[in-house]
């Protein structure tokens, strides 16, 4: 994929963002709570910082000229850009974590995805950041 340096440089200041607002939401919260708990209050801490996003954006997908409506659904969608997948209920992230990512980047035509699991004690070791080829 040919990615322009404004684009990159552009899904980079996005992916600081929500990493500083899952922070921020980790910081006050900890682990050992629900997902959805923790989905509701970044979602509240990106409403108070400025970045726009979806929540629980249902998705199509195309197979062989067969259109599957709600095939997937994307946690978080960050200004278009950033696909945000958050888990909880898991000891670490899993490779089948990532290879999900991975899946709903190619879907959804975008390159850039962070995976953040609240269940550990410092968020920075909860977090996974990958781009797609």
């Amino acid at each position: 994929m040919n990615r322009s340096p404004e684009e990159i440089a552009t899904a980079n200041e996005w992916s600081g963002k929500v990493i500083g607002a899952a922070i921020e939401v980790h910081k006050h919260l900890g682990p050992g709570l629900l997902e959805s708990a923790y989905h509701a209050c970044l979602c509240r801490e990106l409403e108070l910082r400025g970045i726009p996003f979806q929540r629980q954006l249902l998705m199509a997908l195309e197979y062989k000229g067969l259109r599957v409506e709600n095939a997937y659904k994307i946690d978080v969608l960050i200004a278009g850009t950033v696909v945000v997948e958050l888990k909880k209920a898991v000891e670490a992230i899993d490779p089948v974590h990532e290879a999900q990512l991975l899946t709903y980047l190619r879907l959804s035509n975008l390159w850039l995805g962070l995976l953040i699991n609240f269940h550990v004690p410092v968020l920075k070791d909860g977090i996974m950041r990958r781009v797609l080829g």
